[in-house]
């Protein structure tokens, strides 16, 4: 689907601000198409876009020794990409990588810095958000360190369905294993023991998820708590 066909207010932050706000926004923004695969930034590297995704995901992985990567966070129609921006600050401390291809809104970092300046609106958006990803990065760490691979692979799946919209995801054992800090061994098991639970398929790289509630009930505390921050968020 063209960025041009999915409504601006398919994301959560342009959708909270008044409609005179956005209006003046809006004719900053330029939709884009992105791609499973597409890095948006490295560590260390200047931030030339912000990016409002509408129905795509893209994770925010920490690099470390150059060549490996875990998962921190993951973002979709929920937020933005490009949050140091509210900061102020301009380079990325993360590696941002699309996930789920779909459309999104973005925005020059110069432009952007303007705006934020002058839209108390956005700020209040923005400022929220931020809450809310930390909360998700702050969860996802405790996540990665006490819960088991099976727990964590049904709240990840979980959480990508809820962005992507669809619950069938595009994924190698390979890219699974980066996001969840495990041994390709370990997403082996973990994703057999939830088919073997008839939760979920695997296929030539494709993932299905075949029972929502019976993959809710084997996910972790950690999916239904930053879901219920971000569910309390939108009152």
């Amino acid at each position: 689907m063209s960025a041009t066909r999915v409504p601006v207010l398919s994301n959560n932050v342009l959708a909270a601000m008044p409609k005179a706000a956005l209006k003046l926004m809006r004719a900053q923004l330029e939709p884009v198409d992105l791609v499973y695969g597409q890095i948006l930034y490295e560590p260390a590297q200047r931030i030339a876009y912000v990016y409002f995704p509408l129905d795509c995901l893209v994770s925010l992985l920490t690099v470390v020794d150059e060549h490996q990567a875990l998962e921190v966070g993951m973002v979709g129609n929920e937020g933005m990409v490009g949050m140091p921006m509210v900061l102020g600050i301009g380079v990325s401390a993360v590696r941002a990588l699309v996930q789920g291809s779909g459309t999104a809104l973005r925005m020059g970092a110069a432009r952007f810095h303007a705006e934020f300046k002058a839209n108390p609106a956005l700020q209040r958006a923005l400022f929220r958000y931020t809450h809310l990803l930390m909360a998700q990065v702050s969860q996802t760490a405790a996540c990665n360190r006490f819960h088991l691979s099976e727990e964590r692979l049904a709240r990840w799946l979980l959480m990508t369905a809820d962005r992507v919209h669809t619950e069938e995801f595009l994924l190698t054992q390979d890219f699974l294993a980066n996001m969840l800090g495990l041994r390709r061994v370990g997403v082996t098991r973990a994703a057999g023991d939830l088919a073997r639970k008839k939760l979920i398929r695997y296929s030539r790289g494709h993932m299905y998820i075949l029972d929502r509630p019976g993959l809710e009930a084997s996910a972790c505390s950690c999916y239904r708590i930053v879901r219920d921050l971000q569910d309390a968020a939108q009152i």
